[in-house]
């Protein structure tokens, strides 16, 4: 949207009273999420002036428009994640006459990623970048208010993709964050099988000043032998996988309507691990889940343990209307699920900790993404944007370089090291 915006000859602005719109971009996801969306769009409702514009964006927009627009006075203009792109039909129409009440944009078909040639979807945030590769899932997780947001899974055609990567790599990208719903999906709808790998593979080709590529939120039974053969492959693929598994016990993956065959999860793992024996792995668990046991969670605790994965995040089960799982209720007390979280996240931290220090002494590429005061701040392989850990490095280089820096000291989420 800012890049349309942009090329239309709208400039942005870190100061909402600068602005002559105001585009606030929801989530909509869980409870936490909805709250923080709604106290931000009161925030600027309250101190927009006359002549401002105040849009409301996003998939709390496309799914609670009507509700959103009840609980806060002062938007102009609802616009969902369905057709994210008509940003300035939106603006045109609120700027051509008046409007008593709110202008909804909410089409219910999802046409994102078919329909939006010409339009630039790349920006450079530092040295790193984002690709959303297919927008959507088809997937039947019953927790999960996605499909209801965005709709089913649409992938974008392949060339408008490695023509993003080309653009990303001409203003000097050091990393391309492949990004979906549903990674391993990508391609299904298109006719394409093993289309990730495909991609993939396309892609090292179109871009090979690049030096990170990185897979972002894999589906569990949808990491075929293909996929990991591209990965290992090629060196510019990194070795870390993010692949949101939920839980461990077979009977409260089945309430999930989630894949419950351990096994594979196991078998897929060790494979991987064999044939990258750098791979740095992230997962997401989910605990409080409805029916979930304390001999379920323990499954769960157990398998941690077994897996020693190097990133896990933890969310207590968030009761969401309108999904499948809608009948099956609440009914785990919210003691519990802070309980359970607590538990699961100190035996992961020592895990954590476990893996990090196993890297001390040993010498890791680092992106650098930010310093001063005598330090430097960067990534490695192991940790994706915004989610994993850091690297802190004593001395100040250059923001934007990578750097190879050997580990002197690890903590529970970070490295420390120096050049």
């Amino acid at each position: 949207m800012a890049q349309l915006l942009m090329n239309a000859d709208y400039q942005p602005t870190d100061e909402p009273a600068e602005a002559s719109m105001i585009i606030v971009n929801t989530c909509g996801f869980i409870g936490p999420a909805r709250e923080e969306s709604l106290d931000v769009l009161r925030e600027m409702a309250a101190q927009k002036r006359e002549d401002q514009l105040l849009i409301a964006a996003g998939c709390l927009t496309q799914r609670y428009g009507e509700q959103v627009v009840r609980q806060v006075r002062g938007i102009d203009g609802i616009l969902g994640t369905r057709r994210w792109m008509d940003i300035l039909d939106v603006v045109r129409n609120l700027r051509s006459s008046k409007h008593p009440q709110p202008v909804y944009h909410l089409p219910e078909v999802s046409t994102v990623g078919r329909d939006d040639a010409g339009v630039q979807r790349v920006s450079l945030q530092g040295a790193s970048a984002y690709i959303k590769i297919a927008d959507g899932c088809r997937r039947p997780c019953a927790f999960c208010s996605i499909p209801l947001i965005k709709g089913t899974a649409v992938s974008r055609p392949m060339e408008t993709i490695l023509a993003d990567a080309r653009a990303l790599q001409e203003l000097g990208a050091y990393e391309i964050n492949l990004i979906a719903q549903d990674t391993t999906d990508y391609g299904h709808d298109l006719g394409m099988r093993n289309g990730l790998a495909t991609l993939l593979e396309r892609m090292v080709q179109a871009v090979p000043e690049v030096p990170w590529l990185r897979v972002l939120y894999a589906y569990p039974g949808y990491v075929t032998d293909e996929l990991i053969e591209v990965m290992a492959t090629h060196e510019q693929i990194l070795p870390y996988l993010d692949m949101p598994l939920q839980h461990a016990h077979p009977d409260t993956l089945r309430r999930m309507c989630r894949p419950a065959n351990m096994e594979w999860v196991r078998n897929t793992l060790e494979e991987m691990r064999v044939v990258m024996p750098d791979l740095a792995l992230r997962t997401t668990f989910i605990v409080g889940y409805p029916g979930e046991t304390e001999d379920e969670f323990q499954t769960l605790l157990d398998f941690i343990e077994e897996m020693r994965f190097d990133r896990v995040g933890a969310f207590r089960f968030s009761f969401e209307p309108g999904t499948p799982s809608e009948p099956l209720g609440d009914p785990v007390p919210e003691k519990i699920k802070g309980e359970r979280w607590e538990r699961l996240m100190e035996r992961q931290q020592r895990i954590s900790l476990e893996r990090n220090q196993s890297f001390v002494g040993k010498t890791l590429d680092v992106l650098i993404e930010g310093q001063g005061d005598g330090i430097s701040l960067g990534r490695s392989y192991r940790d994706a944007p915004e989610i994993d850990g850091m690297v802190i490095i004593e001395g100040e280089i250059p923001v934007g370089s990578m750097a190879p820096v050997r580990i002197t000291g690890a903590m529970v989420y970070d490295l420390a090291g120096v050049l």
